[in-house]
């Protein structure tokens, strides 16, 4: 019934395009309104209407009017059913009508280009087997049209801070690389947004998504080839620090982390300005507030990893540990204390910690006898495991031999029982590598217990015997964020300026 109706709507506007548009436009209302999900997926389906034919015949005739203006409710049908049914039209379709699409983000109407955008941004999540369907080497020749139509897109009236615009530029420069004069112009105008939203920041998705592009703009770009770095700093480096000095403090997470990302791409040694941020940073002050603490952490691991003979040299590894002290001391904040030290641990000689490594066992088992949550316990056995690494077994047992006796107990209770929890690959394989050289080269283990060697075994087997989806976590892509969002105490990190693991 609901078919022969979407037909007899269909046939009456074919008699009259111009007049009888609205039935065309009921037409593709019911479809999409009344698509089936399937379940636990993003498949979405129809029995209403054979979807090819209805794509070729109905929307392809829209998206390839020469007018982007004419008709605007039709485009914005075309559009959200483009997006809708995205997953069953052909690949080398879609790749040829990419272009029809794009030209839509040029209409005066706001729905529109909104809807364009969705579309694009849509279409490069959708996957096949678990990976993209769509490609750097598919979306690459189109970014000199996309890439301006969207930015300029955000000139419209209404539109200056229209989130499916940029949520589309974030999502684009994710998937490719921009190099030379695309990306020039792209951290331009990402910095001219961003310039004008730090005047009053009103719109925390908006500002999210904008935030979001910057960060893939810069890994894309400088992951491979770092000579970029100085163009961007030129253009990043006068709004970051006008949003440090004016107090912009909804936007003191985002920059820490991009300060953070360029960090990561200098090659020591940083240039004179970066050490002055470094500083700050360890001040007590800059720790202040809740929400910044992750954002903090993120560019204080950075800067370890780029200078830590400045570190050393300058006597500010007290400053550090101070902070790691802090961090580890409560349980919403004890996993950034285990990313500071871990990054001490990794860069700095072990002649450098060793007048502080008693006190950095104290605070960790002092912690561990007042208040155990697994999540501290795990990051504990995955530190312990890359000290053994790093300066190995002899060192890591002499060293907590000078604190505590109980070393036996601490394997016993601590260790062995709680090896088999670890998840991740690269945590996996720095516990189950550590735990395997204790019982083969430690005499703590090889002449003391046979028991306590067995139970070390035991859990090493069934730490790696564990299946691989149970044992790995997921990296995750840039999320879906709700709607309701609003501006608080709370930190938001961006996915495309993760620290890399590359451990």
């Amino acid at each position: 019934m609901i078919s022969m109706k979407i037909q007899n709507l269909l046939a009456s506007y074919g008699t009259s395009p111009a007049g009888n548009w609205k039935e065309k436009d009921c037409a593709i209302y019911l479809v999409v309104s009344l698509a089936i999900k399937t379940a636990g997926g993003s498949m979405v389906t129809t029995d209403l209407v054979e979807l090819e034919s209805f794509f070729a015949t109905v929307i392809v005739p829209e998206l390839k009017a020469h007018d982007v203006n004419e008709f605007p409710m039709l485009k914005a049908d075309a559009l959200k059913f483009f997006a809708t049914f995205r997953n069953h039209i052909p690949k080398p379709f879609v790749l040829t009508m990419m272009p029809d699409v794009i030209r839509f983000l040029r209409s005066e109407s706001n729905v529109v280009h909104s809807y364009a955008a969705n579309c694009i941004e849509k279409l490069l999540l959708v996957k096949d087997a678990g990976r993209a369907r769509y490609t750097p080497l598919d979306i690459n020749p189109l970014v000199p049209l996309l890439l301006p139509n969207l930015f300029n897109a955000l000139k419209f009236p209404e539109s200056q801070e229209n989130l499916y615009i940029m949520k589309c530029i974030m999502r684009v420069l994710g998937v490719v690389v921009a190099g030379g004069e695309i990306a020039g112009a792209c951290i331009t105008n990402l910095t001219a947004v961003l310039s004008e939203v730090c005047k009053n920041p009103k719109n925390p998705l908006f500002n999210h998504y904008l935030f979001e592009a910057v960060a893939a703009l810069v890994r894309q770009s400088c992951e491979k080839d770092p000579s970029p770095i100085s163009v961007y700093e030129a253009c990043l480096f006068t709004v970051l620090q006008t949003i440090l000095v004016n107090d912009v403090t909804e936007f003191f997470p985002y920059t820490f982390q991009i300060l953070a990302q360029l960090v990561d791409i200098h090659m020591p040694p940083l240039p004179p300005n970066y050490m002055q941020l470094f500083h700050l940073l360890l001040s007590a002050d800059s720790w202040k507030q809740k929400a910044n603490v992750p954002g903090l952490v993120r560019l204080l691991q950075a800067f370890l990893q780029k200078a830590p003979h400045e570190l050393n040299n300058e006597g500010r590894l007290s400053d550090v540990l101070r902070i790691f002290n802090q961090l580890v001391s409560a349980s919403n904040t004890e996993e950034l204390g285990f990313y500071v030290l871990n990054t001490v641990v990794e860069n700095l000689s072990y002649d450098v910690i060793s007048p502080h490594i008693g006190h950095i066992w104290v605070a960790l088992f002092t912690r561990l006898g007042n208040n155990r949550t697994v999540k501290f316990v795990k990051s504990l056995v995955i530190f312990m495991s890359l000290f053994l690494i790093k300066h190995g077994h002899a060192v890591l047992v002499g060293s907590i031999n000078t604190v505590t006796a109980n070393i036996f107990e601490i394997f016993d209770l601590f260790w062995i029982p709680n090896l088999k929890l670890i998840t991740g690959t690269i945590e996996l394989k720095l516990t189950s590598v550590a735990s395997t050289k204790l019982i083969c080269e430690s005499p703590a283990l090889l002449d003391g217990s046979g028991e306590l060697w067995r139970k070390m075994l035991d859990s090493i087997i069934t730490l790696l015997a564990r299946p691989e989806q149970e044992r790995v976590e997921d990296e995750t892509e840039v999320p879906d964020i709700g709607e309701a969002v609003s501006y608080g105490a709370t930190f938001v990190c961006t996915m495309q300026g993760r620290k890399r693991k590359t451990r």
